[in-house]
């Protein structure tokens, strides 16, 4: 299978709302989000990742999430769950409890803060890729993990049937380059700031915290590369600018995202659970300047 098909071409990492107070899961405005979402552009939503809040969320609201995106937009998009986890067994169990809630595929982090040898990545990769068989995507992100996953781990993981492909978060272009060439590991750019160039050099889609605003963006670019016009494309990712600076730079994907979704008026924006607090006053002020300066009226 191919990872587009798996996967879809532009996907985001979902923000998970909460009531008011953020005790609990706002499973309506889950649905809502979602078909937004898809509305807007994305072929793909992945939740229970990073960006969705899944350290503060328990084994209940992650499989009753899942499972309302699923039957919000699963006929529209891909849903791919996040599997991550430091603990092999408990991302196993997160596998098989996404396969049963009809998840389309699987997003697995590096273990993090653990920090094992190149040799555990992979035993720990391999043992979430055979207990479901739902195609996987791994995620290199040693930013958060604390590690990378080598270029030489990558193409292991290659081999494995339903390791299909790599949301790369490395920051490292030859390291993608190399994989790609010596592998069918499919790349996918999980750094908003590197959409462009990652797509430049083979990646076949994004996985991003901005495309809550501007996946019809994302998805204009990819499709102009996709054709080989590189000028449009550019032009694109210039327009972004303001916007991957205001979200991804200033206080982190969630507390960003759901400042914007706030100031647009849309669903999905809101609470957050501690350790994550809201945007101060400052922030949103000069949030609300990046916004007007990538295009938004406020």
């Amino acid at each position: 299978m191919k990872a587009q098909d798996a996967f879809g071409t532009v996907l985001t990492a979902m923000v998970t709302p909460f009531t008011p107070d953020g005790t609990k899961v706002d499973f309506d405005k889950a649905a809502q989000l979602a078909n937004d979402l898809v509305d807007l552009g994305n072929n793909g939503l992945v939740v229970n990742g990073t960006t969705g809040e899944s350290p503060t969320t328990d084994e209940h609201e992650k499989l009753e999430l899942l499972k309302c995106v699923v039957a919000a937009v699963g006929d529209r998009a891909k849903v791919i769950a996040g599997a991550g986890s430091n603990d092999t067994a408990h991302s196993v169990l997160l596998a098989k409890d996404a396969a049963a809630a009809g998840a389309h595929g699987l997003l697995v982090v590096t273990p993090y803060y653990n920090k094992p040898p190149q040799a555990g990545v992979i035993a720990h990769m391999h043992a979430v890729a055979d207990a479901t068989d739902l195609p996987v995507m791994v995620y290199d992100i040693p930013g958060r993990a604390g590690i990378p996953i080598t270029t030489e781990s990558l193409i292991k993981l290659s081999e494995h049937k339903n390791i299909i492909a790599n949301k790369d978060a490395k920051a490292d272009l030859w390291s993608a380059s190399e994989v790609m060439a010596k592998s069918d590991l499919a790349y996918y750019s999980g750094d908003d700031g590197l959409n462009l160039a990652l797509l430049a050099v083979g990646a076949v889609g994004v996985v991003s915290v901005t495309g809550h605003i501007v996946a019809d963006r994302h998805r204009a670019m990819v499709e102009a590369m996709q054709a080989n016009d590189v000028n449009t494309a550019r032009q694109i990712n210039r327009s972004l600018v303001p916007i991957t600076e205001g979200v991804m730079t200033r206080a982190g994907g969630a507390i960003m995202v759901k400042a914007a979704l706030d100031l647009l008026g849309r669903v999905g924006g809101g609470s957050l659970r501690l350790p994550l607090v809201p945007a101060t006053e400052a922030q949103i002020a000069q949030l609300r300047v990046d916004l007007v300066a990538g295009g938004f009226s406020l």
